[in-house]
């Protein structure tokens, strides 16, 4: 499916971005979060593939990390920054495992909170790779998006994984 491509390009996108430097980290950045876009509106317009939303979520995490990886090595921001930031997909990496393993995997759509967490996230890399005096606030409201966005999954979660 054409959705799945564009959730793929993220990979060599992860890859690429700590190894560019400059303008080039920026097209990076900007395909990017182009192609998450892109890729939900695809899967939404015309269906999306059984490997779809496995992927997606592997994609989205590893840019992510390694796209912050790469800001806590510059020093850019500190690790409990950096913690903060990344809250959301720590506990839902951590709860997609737990419930993995104990065999009860069931999915929660997306929140509005999740995807403003997303958003913010994309607008601290770019005040990272701009060198903007915003990255700061940006990391800062971020992390605060990201525990309500927490709090507000956990309130779904029980919800979901109701039997129909």
């Amino acid at each position: 499916m054409l959705a799945d491509f564009f959730t793929v390009i993220r990979l060599p996108l992860a890859v690429a971005f700590p190894l560019v430097g400059g303008d080039w980290r920026l097209v990076v950045l900007t395909l990017a979060a182009g192609s998450d876009l892109l890729d939900g509106w695809l899967a939404r317009r015309f269906g999306s593939s059984r490997f779809g939303p496995f992927i997606d979520p592997v994609a989205d995490k590893l840019f992510m990390v390694v796209a912050f990886g790469t800001v806590l090595a510059s020093g850019a921001l500190s690790w409990w920054e950096l913690l903060g930031v990344l809250a959301r997909d720590i506990v839902a990496s951590v709860a997609f495992l737990v419930v993995s393993v104990r065999g009860r995997a069931s999915s929660i759509p997306a929140r509005a909170g999740g995807k403003a967490v997303t958003v913010m996230q994309v607008a601290t890399l770019f005040a990272f790779v701009l060198d903007s005096p915003y990255l700061h606030p940006l990391a800062h409201a971020t992390a605060a998006i990201a525990l309500y966005a927490i709090w507000d999954y956990t309130r779904a979660a029980p919800k979901a994984s109701r039997p129909l």
